[in-house]
């Protein structure tokens, strides 16, 4: 039976408060497994707007109304308004997840610092972001974090050394390569291990193998314009040939306004014959299989501003 790992970044104080309890509703309503990878320091959505600088960044806020999904009071926070502390003011929350039989794991402490550094920062400063978090996890759930998602899919060598060294055995950082109409460059693409340089690391990397909504919206594939109401069918398109994958929603999106979306995909992946599942059982049905190992190779997705960690095409 192929699967879909539904793997749930949680960025900002918002999207835990409302788009989490939302998620943990619609994936109990629908028997779908998820895991949900939680933003645990300060909300400072607001210092995001700095990369208004960068190439393609207004050409993607202009598909996906940022402000529409974010709202104005988020993308205040560290800027006009105090940035709230995720991981004191939503515990509940992140608790209830857990309570409803779902994994949970590290997505960062701060998303925007994390996102916006790290590729250039050295190993303390990456200790010390990766340590705040696991030390905050562990406050809130009473145990060590199992897995981690990079914000933005950005990390360093030192980020993946960190992940060995906190004795995680899978995690999803990167990104298979991906057409513009969102079909896979590589078929085969799916789990590895990364290397850099001659260290090969422990911990196995679970790829984001589908295009995210943000990503799709708003793109012309095949003389169509991606809209909310044509952008299921799409994705189905997508996985119409049986195929396992791992497909990235965000609190914000799938959480709030466009919880319609993912209803229709996960009726949609039902009727494909797909088993929704978590980042720790596509890894159980995994970890005894020889995985290829590829390097650690910087590169631009079709619909996103800026290059992040992805699995080599060839």
């Amino acid at each position: 039976m192929p699967t879909i790992v539904l793997k749930i970044d949680v960025d900002t104080y918002r999207g835990t408060r409302e788009g989490v309890p939302n998620l943990v509703r619609i994936l109990k309503q629908h028997q779908a497994n998820a895991t949900f990878l939680f933003s645990l320091g300060k909300d400072h959505t607001g210092w995001a707007l700095r990369r208004a600088f960068r190439p393609g960044f207004f050409k993607k806020v202009s598909r996906t109304s940022v402000l529409e999904h974010y709202g104005p009071k988020t993308l205040m926070y560290g800027v006009f308004l105090p940035a709230p502390d995720i991981g004191k003011e939503c515990v509940e929350e992140m608790r209830a997840a857990k309570r409803a039989g779902f994994e949970c794991g590290i997505h960062c402490w701060d998303h925007v610092v994390w996102q916006d550094n790290v590729r250039r920062r050295g190993e303390a400063w990456t200790q010390k972001q990766m340590q705040a978090a696991y030390e905050r996890y562990n406050e809130i759930f009473g145990a060590p974090p199992k897995t981690y998602g990079a914000a933005g899919w950005q990390m360093n060598p030192h980020a993946f050394a960190q992940l060995d060294q906190f004795g995680m055995h899978y995690s999803s950082d990167t990104r298979a390569m991906l057409k513009e109409d969102g079909s896979l460059a590589n078929p085969a693409a799916g789990p590895y291990r990364l290397s850099h340089g001659d260290q090969v690391f422990d911990c196995v990397q679970l790829p984001t193998t589908l295009p995210t909504l943000d990503e799709l919206l708003g793109v012309e594939i095949d003389g169509h314009v991606v809209t909310e109401s044509n952008i299921a069918s799409v994705i189905l398109g997508l996985t119409a040939e049986p195929k396992n994958h791992v497909f990235t929603m965000h609190a914000e999106l799938e959480g709030q306004k466009l919880a319609p979306i993912l209803i229709e995909l996960l009726n949609g992946w039902s009727e494909q014959g797909y088993l929704c599942i978590s980042m720790g059982q596509y890894f159980a049905n995994i970890r005894e299989q020889e995985l290829p190992v590829h390097p650690l190779t910087w590169a631009e997705l079709p619909g996103r501003s800026g290059e992040l960690l992805a699995l080599d095409a060839k």
